[in-house]
């Protein structure tokens, strides 16, 4: 059975190659007449369709068509007789055209000029898919198939010695490749070109390749024939010359060769591995792949390179038994270079033929999509995956960090060097956060437990490992991190970054200004990480130091390229970025070089000498570093409230640290904000006025805070004084606010002053009304009635809330009046209120002690009037949010009587309860009858008589 699938495959295999030759040669005919009569049409004068110029034009295309490359010596260019005679061996009828027509055509040809970009190609049909594609790799696979079967026949019937079918099965590898550049060199450039990833030179050559290469490993593997070393070099052999040859047979032979090569390694076996015989054979592999693909403009047969060699990477340095780095690391930068000067080398997108259907991309595109970004990408990830490795591996891998190091400056300098390595930049970046984060060996949860406590780590021989209890999480300890070479490679990323802003500046603005972000934000992060994990948090000379000389460094760059561009350049992406990155440094300085309220008061001076800097130059971004600095500080007090310490806190009131560490920054906000009166940006002006508003409600909060806790800020729950006085604060500056917005008109005032006061709102229903209301808490009001905690934390507040609506009045919308009017109207009730059962229950007005008879008419009584004292107010004031309060008092009190009175109450206080009701409800319709009255004027009232 096996003799006779030979014998079809090999039979089917040449029937193959003829079927698909003589479909190429009619294919060829049938182009060259079409030509002819076209060219003999054109010569008598007659004008051509649109169409027919089209097909005209494709036909001219596919005849045409050459090598991407156009300093490349085609290898498909043919004399004038090697067509006919690839025909006559092949089978088929020579060439018909005629002699005029083919003249005709070449002069026509002289005269169309080449387009500039590479032609879109017809879509292909489905016989010509069959015929000429399919039926090439098959016959290809056939053959193939066909020396394996004949080989396995004569194991299996013992007709040849093993070294006889080695050598056969070599022989009839050689005659393959033979073959191959037999017919490669007889085959038409028309079907060369239209074909050419089913050129049946190629197929013969690919399957010569793979029956070397399975020679060479059976005498090696299975009859021990050759020893390692020269199994080694002769399949390394086979492999660099399949990818030689692809120079001639196309792609798809390139990646065989490379597939070769890569398998190589991994198929031969030796006693004594060397890891420099390894990667120094894959260098060379690599080299030879990526310098055929430099000629041909290959992009798939390099990405796949690249694969290969960050896999061998990979697996060697986490797999490896006795690893060593220095091949490895040779490799890679072996890799980095090749990238830089072959492939893709200085290409440029022009060097690159484009689509005819290619639409025009704006600066990100061309930044995301460079020419030969396959290549590119894989290259960059090739690199950052070994680099990722090495930092897990420190300490554990001896010079692992030194290579980590080597690696990330390696393929920084390649992003910085190459217009086109856009992914090389982004990956170092990747690659050194990921890698310094790594190396440091933070814990899975960070240095902060899910219950917000610093859960600091431990260093080896440096830090010991505090005690811990057996609930708290232990602490991780830290291997043998080297602390100066993570400094060294902050300083190097951010030369290398620097060099590559002013490179990319004269090129493109897109990669320069992404460089100008990388440039300061990945020295921060690994110079941070850094002083964070192993600095000494109170003072750090070396962190402290290296971050202000970068700061400077970045601020000096921010000067000298912004002068490059010049005022009138407009937004200068760099100038935010460097200068924000340096203002990040010397922030970080300051937190290394100081503690506590000097830290927070040199960061909010720093902003305040970056908005005075804007005399000097007028730099955008140099007001919002203020701003950043605001953050910072907000944050610092946000981690530690009391700005120095529970323990270092004064507990002097006001007088203290806190008014320093809150009042000051408040103080320099507003500062900055007038400095910018001027300024041409309104936006940076509002938020300045808003922080500094904000700053000094902090300010006065924290200090009533303070004091009324006996010098101790806790988390405790503050009593209803204490929110009375926040409540009394936010009021102020809500009228502060509101009186700034008239002088000065800001919407930050404007709208801040509603917002103020909406928010105290919130926290009167919320605190005073239900949190912190006596009524439920059961806190004591005090000894003296009425000098007592109603005053303060009812009375007080509804008469500023009434203030506040009428200074309101006219100037903010009148439902935000309204609102203000209401929560005071509101407050007052709930004084008179709770006053009425302190009067029946002295200081203690806790619920569970009930109500009495008395008390409950008491109630009824007190609402009346106050409903008719607030109707004389608002008729007086001409307000109507007060009598509406007023009528709403009224009505509470007519349901209290009508539904708890008449229950409750017995005898001559039930009597007494709707009698004053009526009295006061009959006085109130004669009041608004007398109102509308007077209202109506003199002589007849219309709308009294209205209903007559």
């Amino acid at each position: 059975m096996l003799e006779i699938l030979s014998l079809v495959a090999i039979g089917l295999a040449l029937y193959t190659l003829n079927a698909s030759r003589n479909s190429a040669q009619k294919i060829g005919a049938e182009v060259m007449r079409l030509k002819g009569e076209i060219e003999a049409l054109k010569a008598g004068g007659i004008a051509l369709p649109a169409t027919e110029a089209e097909s005209l034009e494709t036909a001219r295309e596919e005849a045409s068509d050459e090598p991407a490359s156009a300093d490349f010596a085609s290898p498909w260019a043919a004399k004038s007789g090697e067509a006919d005679a690839g025909r006559a061996i092949f089978g088929g009828e020579t060439s018909a055209a005629p002699a005029e027509a083919v003249a005709a055509s070449e002069a026509a040809e002289e005269v169309v000029a080449a387009p500039a970009v590479a032609p879109a190609k017809p879509k292909e049909s489905f016989e010509s898919r069959i015929g000429a594609r399919w039926a090439v790799w098959v016959g290809g696979i056939a053959l193939a198939l066909g020396g394996i079967f004949m080989v396995k026949y004569s194991i299996e019937a013992g007709l040849l010695s093993p070294a006889v079918r080695l050598s056969l099965a070599a022989a009839f590898g050689l005659v393959l490749m033979a073959a191959g550049e037999f017919v490669r060199r007889r085959t038409q450039p028309l079907i060369a070109n239209a074909f050419q990833n089913a050129m049946i030179p190629g197929v013969l050559t690919a399957a010569g390749a793979i029956t070397l290469f399975a020679v060479t490993y059976v005498s090696y593997e299975f009859y021990f024939y050759i020893g390692p070393v020269t199994a080694f070099v002769l399949l390394a052999a086979v492999s660099f010359a399949t990818i030689g040859l692809s120079l001639l047979h196309g792609q798809a032979l390139a990646g065989l060769g490379l597939l070769a090569s890569m398998l190589t390694p991994a198929l031969v076996a030796t006693e004594e591995p060397s890891a420099w015989g390894l990667f120094g054979f894959l260098i060379v592999a690599w080299l030879a792949t990526f310098a055929a693909s430099r000629i041909r403009r290959w992009q798939v047969v390099p990405a796949l390179a690249n694969a290969g060699m960050a896999l061998w990477a990979v697996l060697y340095l986490s797999q490896g038994s006795t690893v060593d780095v220095v091949p490895a690391l040779v490799a890679l930068l072996v890799l980095a270079v090749g990238h830089g000067l072959i492939w893709p080398g200085s290409v440029t997108a022009e060097d690159l033929p484009q689509p005819v259907d290619a639409k025009p991309a704006d600066a990100l595109d061309h930044l995301l999509t460079p020419p030969a970004v396959a290549v590119s990408l894989t290259g960059a990830l090739a690199m950052t995956f070994p680099a990722l490795v090495l930092a897990s591996a420190v300490p554990a891998l001896a010079h692992a960090d030194y290579a980590f190091v080597i690696v990330v400056v390696a393929l920084a300098i390649l992003g910085a060097l190459r217009g086109w390595a856009i992914y090389p930049a982004i990956l170092s970046a990747v690659a050194a956060f990921v890698g310094v984060v790594t190396m440091v060996g933070l814990p899975d949860q960070g240095l902060i437990d899910g219950f917000g406590s610093l859960a600091l780590p431990a260093v080896e021989g440096v830090i010991p490992a505090p005690p811990m209890a057996e609930s708290v999480l232990p602490v991780p300890v830290l291997g043998s991190v080297p602390v100066n070479l993570l400094l060294i490679l902050a300083v190097a990323y951010a030369a290398v970054g620097l060099v590559a802003i002013r490179l990319r500046m004269a090129g493109s603005n897109a990669f320069a200004a992404l460089w100008s972000v990388l440039a300061p934000t990945v020295p921060f992060a690994i110079l941070a990480i850094s002083f964070f994990t192993f600095g000494n948090l109170s003072f750090d000379v070396k962190h402290g130091l290296l971050a202000a000389l970068l700061g400077l460094v970045f601020f000096t760059a921010a000067e000298a390229f912004s002068r490059e561009k010049g005022e009138e350049y407009g937004l200068f992406l760099p100038q935010w970025t460097l200068s924000s990155g340096g203002f990040a440094f010397l922030v970080l300085a300051l937190h290394a070089l100081t503690d506590g309220l000097v830290t927070t008061l040199g960061i909010i001076l720093l902003g305040t000498i970056a908005v005075f800097a804007t005399r000097l130059r007028r730099w955008p971004v140099l007001p919002w570093l203020m701003a950043g600095a605001a953050a910072v500080v907000a944050g610092r007090i946000a981690w530690e409230p009391t700005i120095v310490g529970a323990v270092n806190l004064s507990k002097t009131p006001v007088f203290n640290q806190l008014l320093a560490g809150y009042g000051i920054p408040a103080a320099l906000l507003a500062l900055s904000a007038f400095e910018l009166r001027r300024w041409p940006g309104e936006r940076i002006r509002n938020l300045l006025q808003a922080l500094a508003s904000l700053f000094l409600l902090l300010t006065a909060a924290i200090l009533v805070r303070h004091g009324m806790n006996g010098g101790v800020l806790d988390s405790s729950v503050p009593t209803l004084g204490e929110q009375a006085t926040y409540t009394l604060l936010v009021i102020g500056a809500s009228a502060i606010m509101m009186s700034l917005d008239l002088k000065s008109p800001s919407p930050v005032f404007r709208y801040g002053s509603m917002v103020v006061g909406g928010l105290s709102v919130l926290s009167v229903l919320s605190a005073h009304f239900i949190g912190l209301n006596p009524y439920f808490t059961g806190e004591l009001l005090g000894k003296w009635p009425v000098l007592d905690l109603l005053l303060v934390g009812y009375l007080l507040p509804g008469i500023a809330y009434g203030g506040l609506a009428w200074y309101a009045r006219g100037r903010r919308p009148m439902p935000y009046v309204i609102l203000l009017a209401l929560s005071g109207v509101a407050l007052v009730f709930a004084w008179v209120t709770l006053s009425v059962r302190r009067y029946w229950h002295g200081e203690g007005i806790a619920d569970w002690k009930g109500f009495l008879q008395s008390e409950t008419y008491t109630y009824s009584v007190v609402w009346l009037l106050l409903g008719v004292l607030l109707l004389a107010v608002g008729s007086k004031l001409d307000s109507k949010s007060i009598r509406l309060a007023s009528a709403g008092l009224v009505l509470i009190a007519v349901v209290k009587v009508f539904l708890i009175d008449m229950a409750n109450l017995e005898g001559i206080l039930r009597a007494l309860s709707f009698i004053g009701l009526g009295a006061v409800l009959i006085g109130i319709g004669l009041f608004y009858q007398k109102i509308l009255s007077g209202k109506s004027g003199a002589g007849e009232k219309p709308e009294l008589n209205a209903g007559a």
